[in-house]
């Protein structure tokens, strides 16, 4: 007797689909929670970057605001407005912020708890990945969503304190929901456009929805079928992100009247049309950023890149030469040009931005991934051209050189490496390389993804050390890679030596530091330090942290030099910290 409707709607699934969900998962999360997770390898990489320790500051003054009040409205209140210092900050909407707040109450004020809000986005957008592609185009979908988790550039940004993480996982998950709307023509699916847009929105602004507009258009033009730019419009749903999206902007407006001008003037147009916040670079910036954001899948992510091209020319000229031709005629046809345009459109629109920064184009990422999972399921039959291979085999093997050398540099800079060194190293991406090709010429491209992820998950073990893993304590001599890499980039273990020199009330002061750094021991002190460039000296014993050589060379030459800068006042050297050209002083009362 033939299965009725019901029984095959409530059907459990099978062994195969659970093992499969279950390599998704674990993968997924090895990739973007490993080395994060003080229980699952680790929390060893400080906050980097000035942007990390600034948002997860902001996050904590918005939680300490927020448990100090105690009716309803003022918690509400309390919501509304970033704080950094005491200050309001209107850089960004509130979304990371209200997420990191929420996981600090959980969790601890922490580096690692900072960078859940990403994680966690990341691990949703490539499930809804997975689970889109297993519904529409299935059989690639466990490749595209494992190259998704498993390529650099979702891998970093997955691991930041950030808001780029958080702006691109909604609009990608609203993205792939307008698609099924265009196959099945379901409200249901056209309502991930209009909700996942407007938490979008609420983590970076306008620039998410006009991504959204433009892409759709952009695929309408390209199919002329301008009905479904109509069709998409769908009042329930606006009604729907403007309830997301309106409460705050006019909330955080009326706590600020200098809102509208700081946030869109300054911080979304001129931002765009000028270099005010001195991140320019040449035009075809974002292109460099691409290959390597894709990286290891580099090789193969472009040739599915272009052949997604030359079906969607294709497709174009088969209805210009037969414009009665419905469009799609068969499921999946449109898929591929709806993917070009939503990898291109970013990359072209950023192009043309007077600040460039790598986390602007990271939307572009998923469309290339998941074209990249489609291509290697089409070319599992036929196999990949031998260029194809090589090149992709080559590539994972350079990375693994390069990663393995890379604590070298970090402690010696440009200095070449020892023989010994470059002997192992080249030992290894050799040894990977032959791995990928032996794997896929002898058990087929349906392993290449088992291959190429089993190398990164060494590499990932390289870099962070070995455990722990829930309880069980980690191996200490594999820790040496990421304790360099930390006292180089983070300015964790530099506060908690400052910790033991001084306690946090006490004053510290900074001296023509990076950005991170002062950001970064404000955090982990929290507490803002004090720019000697900005406030002058303190009046009172402080902690001076100077930065001594720099890329343009000394900055502060001699002792003399400094003693002229604090115009005679005792001070001594307490601590040297030459991985990042510090020096801590003592500095004494006026």
């Amino acid at each position: 007797m033939p299965e009725s409707p019901e029984s095959r709607r409530f059907r459990l699934p099978t062994w195969a689909t659970f093992c499969e969900a279950a390599v998704f998962v674990a993968f997924s999360a090895f990739f973007i929670f490993y080395g994060v997770v003080p229980l699952f390898g680790g929390d060893g990489l400080g906050l980097v970057g000035a942007d990390e320790p600034r948002y997860a500051q902001i996050a904590h003054e918005m939680l300490v605001r927020f448990d100090g009040a105690h009716a309803l409205k003022e918690r509400l209140s309390a919501c509304v407005t970033p704080y950094l210092y005491g200050h309001p900050w209107l850089e960004k909407p509130a979304l990371y912020y209200w997420r990191a707040m929420f996981v600090f109450q959980e969790f601890g004020v922490h580096d690692w708890s900072a960078r859940l809000p990403s994680g966690s986005f990341a691990f949703i957008m490539a499930a809804l990945i997975y689970l889109h592609m297993r519904r529409f185009r299935p059989g690639g979908h466990l490749d595209a969503a494992l190259i998704t988790v498993a390529c650099a550039g979702i891998i970093g940004f997955s691991r930041g304190a950030s808001t780029d993480m958080q702006m691109a996982a909604p609009l990608s998950i609203g993205l792939l929901g307008w698609y099924a709307w265009y196959e099945t023509n379901s409200k249901f699916w056209l309502f991930d456009i209009y909700f996942f847009t407007g938490v979008a929105t609420l983590a970076k602004g306008p620039v998410a929805p006009f991504l959204a507009l433009l892409i759709v258009c952009a695929f309408a033009f390209l199919r002329k079928e301008w009905s479904i730019v109509q069709r998409s419009v769908w009042w329930p749903g606006i009604a729907l992100y403007f309830a997301i999206t309106l409460p705050w902007f006019i909330a955080v407006q009326h706590q600020n009247p200098t809102f509208f001008r700081e946030f869109f003037l300054q911080h979304n147009l001129e931002r765009f049309a000028t270099n005010r916040y001195q991140h320019q670079q040449p035009f075809w910036y974002y292109l460099v950023v691409v290959v390597l954001a894709v990286m290891p899948w580099t090789v193969i992510a472009g040739r599915a890149l272009v052949d997604g091209v030359q079906t969607s020319v294709a497709e174009w000229r088969l209805r210009r030469l037969n414009p009665k031709r419905r469009a799609p005629n068969r499921p999946g046809d449109a898929f591929p040009e709806f993917l070009v345009l939503w990898a291109i459109i970013p990359i072209v629109f950023f192009s043309f931005s007077q600040s460039k920064l790598p986390g602007y184009i990271l939307p572009s990422i998923p469309p290339i991934t998941i074209l990249t999972g489609d291509y290697l399921f089409r070319k599992r039959q036929v196999g990949l051209n031998l260029w194809e291979l090589v090149g992709h085999a080559a590539l994972c093997g350079v990375m693994t050189m390069f990663a393995l050398l890379m604590p070298w540099f970090v402690n010696h800079g440009p200095e070449v490496p020892p023989t010994r060194a470059w002997a192992v190293a080249l030992l290894a991406s050799v040894g990977a390389a032959l791995l990928i090709i032996i794997v896929v010429k002898g058990y087929g491209v349906a392993r290449l993804r088992l291959a190429t992820t089993g190398v990164l998950v060494v590499l990932t073990f390289f870099l962070y050390g070995v455990g722990p893993f829930f309880g069980v304590p980690a191996i200490a001599a594999t820790k040496r890679v990421i304790h360099v890499l930390d006292r180089s980039y983070s300015a964790r273990p530099l506060a908690q030596r400052l910790e033991q020199l001084a306690p946090r009330d006490e004053t510290v002061a900074v001296f023509r530091v990076r950005r991170d750094v002062e950001y970064g021991l404000a955090f982990y002190r929290n507490r803002e330090v004090v720019n000697y460039e900005d406030l002058g000296v303190p009046e009172g014993e402080h902690l001076l942290v100077a930065r001594v050589a720099g890329r343009g060379g000394v900055d502060l030459h001699t002792p003399a030099a400094l003693q002229q800068y604090l115009e005679g006042r005792h001070y001594e050297e307490v601590l040297s910290w030459p991985e990042q050209g510090l020096e801590v002083y003592l500095v004494g009362p006026r």
